[in-house]
């Protein structure tokens, strides 16, 4: 019996994605022993027939906590928001989860092996959205002199969702945590915290991006017991653009020493003459590679 699972979500719009980032997983002979699952939030009967025979399990995505329908507006996708928050209700027979959203893909299995050594002993592993090449961490708007309005992700999602003035601004300039790829064990207290939380936001604020602004309530308000990992094991193209290393054919961070990206997650899209890479295979951009060349590329998983 595999103890520890890799879990995403789909629709089928980016059923490719998804595709990619199983393929992503089952390159490294490693994978042999992690289960790979998929939470279905609206793939047709042919894309799960497709899946079956590529991953372990597949179990449709529902609203864990109820949502009024005027905010779900059919998009099913957003089920996202919530139900990774209960994944041991989906899939039960796991020791550790890791979730990856379906929009990033594995570069390096080394990366997969420090998440879910991360979450040992019922703690939270993932990654804050803050390194070497940031040069904005908070978005402030300057009114004149010392006064200006705060923009920060956290402070704008933590003002609608009313969680209170005092929180809002424990959470304003924290680090922000992007909930895109992270690790749990089965009976981490975490869960029921994360979950306690996003009952809180999910009343008042939009479903997306709730269940981000409750993982960053727990870590920064709750302070339950996090293991904070490296740039590399959630690189947000849309923040910094990797380099690439011709030498060894792969991405790598673009400051020294150049690590090796372990996980390349395209949130926000990488957008060229307004389409999304996402979407898009064939778009490419222009990067740097270690050499100093000028390289069109892809930051998509290619098989």
């Amino acid at each position: 019996m595999k103890k520890n699972v890799i879990v995403t979500l789909a629709d089928s719009n980016y059923f490719e994605l998804l595709n990619e980032l199983i393929n992503s997983i089952k390159q490294f002979k490693e994978s042999e022993n992690t289960a790979i699952c998929v939470l279905d939030a609206g793939l047709t009967e042919t894309q799960k027939q497709d899946l079956k025979i590529k991953v372990d399990e597949i179990k449709s995505a529902e609203w864990d906590i109820e949502v009024p329908e005027f905010k779900v507006k059919g998009k099913e996708w957003l089920k996202s928001q919530v139900s990774r928050a209960f994944l041991p209700k989906y899939f039960s027979n796991y020791e550790k989860y890791l979730w990856i959203d379906c929009d990033a893909w594995v570069n390096d299995w080394k990366c997969v092996e420090l998440y879910f050594k991360a979450c040992d002993d019922n703690k939270l592993g993932i990654t804050q959205t803050i390194g070497p090449g940031y040069k904005i961490t908070s978005k402030v708007n300057w009114l004149f002199g010392k006064l200006a309005i705060i923009k920060s992700q956290n402070f704008k999602h933590a003002v609608k969702s009313n969680i209170g003035f005092a929180k809002a601004r424990k959470l304003a300039f924290a680090p922000h945590i992007n909930i895109g790829v992270f690790s749990l064990e089965k009976n981490s207290p975490i869960w029921s915290t994360w979950q306690k939380n996003l009952q809180q936001t999910l009343k008042s604020g939009d479903i997306f991006g709730s269940e981000q602004l409750a993982i960053n309530m727990s870590v920064y308000i709750d302070e339950v017991d996090t293991e904070f990992l490296p740039l590399n094991c959630n690189w947000l193209t849309s923040n910094l653009l990797p380099k690439f290393d011709e030498k060894n054919n792969t991405f790598v961070e673009p400051y020294l020493p150049n690590y090796k990206i372990g996980i390349m997650h395209l949130a926000a899209g990488i957008w060229k003459n307004n389409k999304d890479m996402r979407l898009n295979k064939d778009i490419e951009i222009e990067i740097q590679s270690l050499e100093g060349k000028i390289l069109n590329k892809s930051l998509r998983f290619i098989n």
